[in-house]
């Protein structure tokens, strides 16, 4: 089930689980990837920056993108594989594709900056994991550091035949989706899925703008889904109306440094993986910041009862 650029819908980009003394927790990859398939995800994504890849040995790696996938059994799954060197890349990307991966995906590193450096990078990292496997272009300049525009995004796509996906974490980027649109509509690039990401904060607009769904982290995938799905159906106001209920522990999630360690602690607290701890270096809540991921949780559970949580 190799992914195509008619992927559309919620990709949950799932944490890594660890113990609390740093081993990773298998238990909770199966827990987890059973309960992404339970509230309707089409795939999941592994191993991206809210995964700790950097944090993990080669065979860990693999060991947790191999975990997933067979948990998954008909659900896409989608392989991080950037690496400072190609080596590493083309290694993880051909041994996750032999485990049953649907794809990869690649971000640019950070010391990129001039569009031809952007350009050839892609066009080497194709060349690299061989133009078999198929690939996601992570856009994320707010962490990367590299800015790419819709031009080009454009060349990248039409140079290597086997990118069918964006994943769209610009900000803000709601213009930049309906430039690629246009560019699609007036033939100068090739039909392609964009997922968005941002942890979701501006996925109500985005699907409007021609997004195809979501693919990110934030805690409540189920309501990635339904927000997705009303958008497709053209039911607005229930989506917006869902979107914002949510909207406060979006953006506290969204907090620099702190983010991965409040998606941890809701998902422990959903009892979906047995602990929120991170493998160092990583960030720790305070006992207030927990009590304010209590009191926002209260806040949105008066609209949607899932988030009514012990």
């Amino acid at each position: 089930m190799k992914l195509t650029h008619e992927a559309s819908g919620t990709f949950a980009i799932a944490p890594t689980p660890f113990f609390d003394d740093g081993r990773i927790d298998f238990d909770s990859i199966d827990r987890l990837t059973d309960f992404y398939a339970e509230v309707g995800c089409d795939g999941v994504t592994v191993l991206g920056i809210l995964g700790e890849a950097p944090k993990m040995e080669a065979q860990e790696s693999l060991d947790v993108a191999t975990r997933f996938i067979k948990r998954a059994k008909n659900k896409q799954v989608i392989v991080g594989v950037s690496a400072p060197g190609f080596a590493a890349m083309r290694t993880l990307a051909r041994a996750s594709m032999d485990a049953g991966a649907a794809a990869v995906m690649i971000a640019p590193t950070p010391n990129l900056r001039t569009d031809d450096q952007i350009t050839t990078y892609f066009r080497q990292a194709t060349e690299a994991i061989g133009e078999d496997i198929p690939w996601v272009l992570q856009d994320y300049p707010l962490t990367l550091t590299v800015v790419m525009t819709p031009a080009v995004i454009r060349k990248i796509v039409m140079d290597s035949k086997s990118c069918v996906m964006l994943k769209h974490e610009d900000w803000p980027g709601l213009e930049k989706i309906s430039t690629l649109r246009g560019f699609q509509k007036d033939g100068s690039l090739r039909p392609m899925s964009i997922l968005t990401g941002n942890g979701g904060t501006f996925l109500d607009f985005e699907m409007e703008r021609g997004a195809d769904g979501a693919m990110t982290g934030y805690a409540f995938p189920d309501m990635l889904v339904d927000v997705v799905n009303l958008s497709k159906a053209g039911k607005r106001d229930e989506a917006h109306d869902l979107f914002d209920a949510h909207l406060p522990l979006i953006r506290y999630e969204q907090q620099p440094g702190v983010g991965l360690a409040v998606r941890k602690h809701v998902l422990h607290k959903r009892g979906k993986i047995a602990s929120s701890a991170q493998r160092k270096p990583g960030s720790a809540m305070s006992a207030t910041a927990k009590a304010e991921v209590d009191y926002l949780l209260s806040r949105v559970a008066r609209t949607d009862k899932r988030a009514k949580l012990a």
